[in-house]
C-alpha cells in the first residue's frame, strides 16, 4: 500500500474539527522495510528516546554535518515533556523525528485499538512539543503481527526495521567497542539503515563517534530514514495545516496543503 492519501484523525484535546492531511509518497505504508534505496546513504538511528543523552548525540551529528533519525517514545526512559526544547532542536536541526510508540510496548501483543492508543497518544504529544506528528515508526522489539502492520497502515504509517542492529542495548557498558564492530561490519557488508539507542551513555561515548568515522571513512553520506529511502521531507509528517482555521496555526506548511 502506497501513502497517497489523506489521513483524518481527531486529536484528543485539540478543536474538533478533524486534522485533514494530504500527502504523496512512494514508499509503502503497513510494510516492514528494511534497508536504504538511496546509494551511498547510511541512517543512523536511536530508538527509546529522548533522554539524557540525546543531546550529545545530536552535538556530535551536528559537527559532523550529518542527519540522523531518532524514533522517540513517550514514557519510557524518559517523558517526552521533560525533554521538549530537545525534541524541538532534532527537528530545527534538519533531524527527523519518527515514533516509536508512546509506551514501548509489544506491539504483537496488543489488539488493534491498542496499537492505535499507542500511536495517538504518542501523535497528541508531538502535536504539543512540534506542531506535527510523524509519518514514520519503529516497532518496539521489532515485534509485530500482519494485524498490527494493517493498523499501522491505516495510521499513514511507514514501519521502518533495521538491516545493521549494533546491539548496543546489550554491550552498553562504558568503553565496550563491540557494537562499533558489529556497525563496521554491517556497512561492509552493504547495510545502511541502522539501530541504536540514545539512552546509553555507551552509545553517546563510544559507538556514535565511531559511527561518524566509518561512515566518514567509507565516503557514504549519513542522512535521515526518509532521505535514504528518496522520500521527500515534506511527507515525513503530517503537518499542522489543513482546510480549516483550527489548523492554520504558525508552523504550518504549505506542501500539505493550504489553509483557508
Amino acid at each position: 500500500m502506497f501513502s497517497s492519501l489523506i489521513r483524518v484523525t481527531l486529536i484528543a484535546g485539540a478543536a474538533a474539527s478533524p486534522l485533514i492531511q494530504p500527502r504523496q509518497s512512494t514508499i509503502p505504508v503497513g510494510t516492514a522495510i528494511f534497508s536504504c534505496t538511496v546509494p551511498n546513504t547510511v541512517a543512523l538511528t536511536f530508538d527509546d528516546g529522548p533522554f539524557t543523552y540525546t543531546s550529545s548525540v545530536l552535538d556530535q551529528l551536528d559537527a559532523a554535518g550529518m542527519k540522523g533519525t531518532f524514533f522517540m517514545n513517550g514514557n519510557n526512559w524518559g517523558n517526552i515533556y521533560d525533554y521538549t526544547t530537545v525534541v524541538q532542536r532534532a527537528v530545527e536541526g534538519g533531524h527527523q523525528v519518527a515514533s516509536h510508540t508512546w509506551a514501548h510496548p509489544d506491539l504483537a501483543t496488543l489488539d488493534a485499538a491498542a496499537v492505535t492508543s499507542q500511536m495517538t497518544d504518542l501523535e497528541t504529544a508531538f502535536l504539543s512539543i512540534i506542531g506535527k506528528f510523524p509519518t514514520y515508526m519503529r516497532p518496539p522489539y521489532f515485534s509485530y503481527t500482519d494485524e498490527t502492520l494493517e493498523t499501522l497502515g491505516g495510521l499513514g504509517y511507514h514501519v521502518i526495521h533495521a538491516d545493521i542492529d549494533t546491539q548496543d542495548w546489550q554491550f552498553n557498558t562504558l568503553g565496550n567497542t563491540t557494537s562499533v564492530g558489529i556497525f563496521e561490519a554491517g556497512l561492509d557488508a552493504g547495510g545502511g539503515l541502522t539501530l541504536a539507542h540514545d539512552v546509553h551513555e555507551n552509545t553517546a561515548v563510544t559507538l556514535v563517534p565511531a559511527m561518524i568515522a566509518a561512515v566518514q571513512s567509507r565516503g557514504l553520506s549519513a542522512v535521515t530514514v526518509g532521505e535514504c529511502l528518496g522520500d521527500a521531507a515534506e511527507n515525513c509528517q503530517w503537518g499542522w495545516c489543513g482546510t480549516t482555521s483550527d489548523y492554520c496555526a504558525t508552523g504550518c506548511q504549505s506542501a500539505f496543503g493550504i489553509c483557508s
